[in-house]
């Protein structure tokens, strides 16, 4: 398949979708992901490329998205600190994976013996669990926030009311032992809150570099959680 025909592809794919992860984007065109990267610079009228993610270009996701350009900050202490989190998982479990960028890492290392529920309200954490075998995806609906790929409303929050939960892993932005668990998002709040009554036990997912900082929207104490999960779990 020649440029053109790639580039075009892509844009109606994109028209599609609204927002596309590169590895999604090479496997659709069937290409490399380093060939997809010289399409989109070849073509910055029509995308633009922040983190990872594919948006159109000039569009308002692209001036207000956040998310992708925090992911590869402590990348390495992420993936650890999501593997972590994924050993607490077992087969048959239902659980709750929170929007961010530390909680996508633990996926490719859920079980994948038994059948896992995974309920999310996180667009980022449901395009890697679609067609995972023996996984069932419940996403959350709502107002789409792009910035954190996350949906909001009450829609989710009545959702969240009809569901049980068997481990809920939670992100933050910040966690102070006198100001408590906080996040960037006030969106994010009510459906933290909502999975942390609901379940059964829930686990902290963090980098260490979240430890005593503080961002503006507060959502728990640390005592609500069970356990406080870092890269330096992954080591034990």
């Amino acid at each position: 398949m020649k440029k053109p025909e790639r580039i075009r592809r892509l844009d109606e794919r994109l028209r599609a979708v609204g927002v596309l992860h590169l590895r999604d984007a090479a496997q659709h065109l069937d290409v490399s992901e380093m060939t997809v990267r010289r399409d989109l610079a070849s073509a910055p009228e029509l995308f633009s490329y922040l983190g990872g993610y594919i948006l159109p270009a000039g569009s308002e996701r692209a001036s207000t998205y956040r998310l992708d350009a925090e992911f590869d900050a402590h990348a390495e202490a992420k993936e650890a600190a999501g593997r972590a989190a994924a050993r607490l998982v077992e087969p048959d479990d239902t659980i709750f994976i929170d929007c961010g960028t530390t909680t996508p890492r633990m996926i490719e290392h859920l079980p994948v013996t038994g059948r896992l529920t995974v309920i999310t309200y996180a667009m980022n954490i449901a395009a890697r669990l679609a067609g995972r075998p023996n996984t069932s995806l419940i996403l959350l609906g709502g107002l789409f926030h792009a910035s954190s790929q996350s949906f909001s409303g009450e829609e989710a929050l009545r959702s969240l009311e009809r569901l049980g939960i068997s481990k809920a892993f939670i992100s933050a932005g910040g966690v102070h032992a006198q100001h408590g668990v906080t996040c960037s998002n006030f969106h994010e709040v009510p459906v933290k809150q909502a999975a942390l009554v609901r379940a059964a036990a829930a686990y902290l997912v963090v980098d260490s570099s979240k430890l005593d900082k503080i961002k503006p929207a507060f959502f728990a104490r640390r005592e609500q959680f069970a356990r406080l999960i870092t890269e330096a779990d992954a080591q034990s």
